[in-house]
């Protein structure tokens, strides 16, 4: 159905673009960022496809004499015949302009000034059209460091200069509530019926802005089964380091959008190949860097296709659990090195490193605390798994992360094999068992009879 959708949006974007103006021309030649226009006639875009909210917030602003766009990825989304995740909305009014139009508006942001207004759980997040900064702004309006990257941006302009502030072509889109035309800029159109992902202006010079657009390039591209385009991802691995000076909060949020989207084993190559991975996870990139292709690499890839098989069939993911196996090995090898150099035997050293790699991880990718708790829940059980003697085996059961460990200790199984494998049958085995089989296998181990307990239900 999906292919049926994209072969009547690649018809139409050929009949579009065969008819584009002159205007536009022009406009390539002298090299101003071109536009098309598409009337309502010639788009597939409905209104009934749209938040209900959305369309609310469009029409109070075209009412009170503003523009007002839906804008980016919803208007994409919507070509391709996609259902929008968000839609966000571009306007000619001010943040304080749309407060004063909507009581269930709040203003945030320094770097960006953004009006979100509110709808029950649903955020409709709305941006005064971006213009070019002018030599004589204030620091107050727009601010870059030495670098280039932007710190505050806040000069307003026209939708021709908003355009050009966008990052990709395919994002670059326009609807307008007014007449129901599509404005598509930079040759927007083109690079979709051509799965091409392409920054508008010098990319160098746009990454160095926004260094997260490297990150926004890897997840739109494997989202929307684009190629990135030959200049667009030539810089990125040079500007990669870029990413350090990205807030850690920032990044948890990329983190998540990256790798709980059903795109985390494509875009964990990608973020590998780019030398990206480093922003994210720089303790597991380093190991992955002195041992191409071993067990980490291994048991990433193997987490990740899990992951997306996982979020495929609808069921729970948690933030904490790519996270958690990510970490195992660069635990492991900072306990060896905490044996070697101060005499921890393996169960302090395991716990010392848990702190000193969760501490150091959390420097580059803030890890909210529920997240970080449960991923130290599932280290822990690593270290009390083997221990199966007496009554620990049935008191693990009852272990509320103890699927979560478990579930780990499946994949360290599948990729590590000997001891780790026979743990992970053995306990694949004794909870599935009855009591009678459970107390037998126990029996077995040399220790006394466990009491038998009801297992928890524990969640990855």
């Amino acid at each position: 159905m999906g292919c049926v959708i994209f072969s009547k949006v690649i018809g139409l974007c050929r009949k579009v673009l065969s008819g584009v103006s002159k205007k536009s021309s022009a406009n390539r030649s002298t090299g101003a960022l071109a536009v098309e226009t598409i009337p309502r006639e010639q788009h597939n875009v409905s209104r009934t496809h749209m938040s209900v909210n959305a369309i609310k917030v469009l029409n109070r602003l075209n009412r009170h004499g503003y523009q007002a766009y839906l804008v980016g990825g919803g208007v994409r989304d919507l070509l391709l015949g996609h259902h929008p995740k968000d839609f966000d909305i571009a306007t000619d009014a001010t943040p304080e302009q749309i407060k004063d139009l909507f009581k269930n508006c709040r203003l945030i942001g320094r770097r960006f000034r953004l009006a979100h207004i509110l709808f029950g759980r649903e955020v409709i997040e709305v941006a005064t059209l971006r213009g070019h900064h002018q030599e004589n702004s204030t620091d107050s309006l727009a601010k870059q460091n030495d670098n280039g990257m932007l710190l505050r941006d806040n000069v307003y302009g026209t939708i021709d200069e908003d355009a050009e502030r966008r990052d990709f072509t395919v994002n670059a889109m326009y609807y307008d509530i007014k007449d129901y035309s599509i404005k598509a800029y930079g040759g927007g159109l083109q690079d979709l019926e051509n799965a091409t992902l392409r920054m508008i202006g010098d990319p160098a010079t746009r990454y160095k802005e926004d260094p997260v657009r490297m990150l926004r390039a890897v997840r739109f591209a494997t989202k929307l089964n684009m190629t990135i385009s030959e200049e667009t991802r030539a810089p990125i691995k040079e500007l990669a380091p870029l990413m350090k000076s990205i807030p850690a909060a920032r990044l948890f949020e990329e983190y998540q959008k990256l790798f709980l989207s059903g795109k985390a084993l494509a875009n964990y190559k990608m973020l590998h190949q780019y030398r990206l991975l480093e922003s994210l996870f720089p303790l597991s990139a380093e190991l992955l860097e002195n041992n191409e292709g071993g067990k980490e690499d291994k048991l990433f890839q193997l987490v990740c296709s899990n992951t997306d098989k996982r979020i495929a069939n609808d069921q729970r993911v948690t933030p904490a659990f790519i996270i958690a196996a990510f970490l195992w090995y660069p635990i492991e090898v900072h306990a060896q090195t905490l044996m070697t150099e101060a005499g921890l035997n393996d169960y302090d050293a395991m716990m010392v490193a848990m702190n000193d790699v969760c501490d150091a991880q959390c420097r580059s990718v803030s890890i909210p605390k529920r997240f970080s708790a449960m991923a130290r829940d599932m280290w822990n059980l690593q270290l009390r798994l083997p221990r199966r003697t007496g009554a620990r085996a049935f008191k693990l059961l009852t272990h509320p992360k103890f699927r979560a460990g478990y579930d780990l200790l499946l994949l360290r199984g599948e990729i590590e094999g000997g001891e780790a494998a026979e743990l992970a049958q053995w306990w694949t085995t004794f909870q599935h068992a009855n009591e009678t089989v459970q107390r037998d296998m126990v029996r077995k181990l040399g220790g006394p009879r466990g009491r038998r307990r009801n297992p928890g239900k524990g969640s990855r």
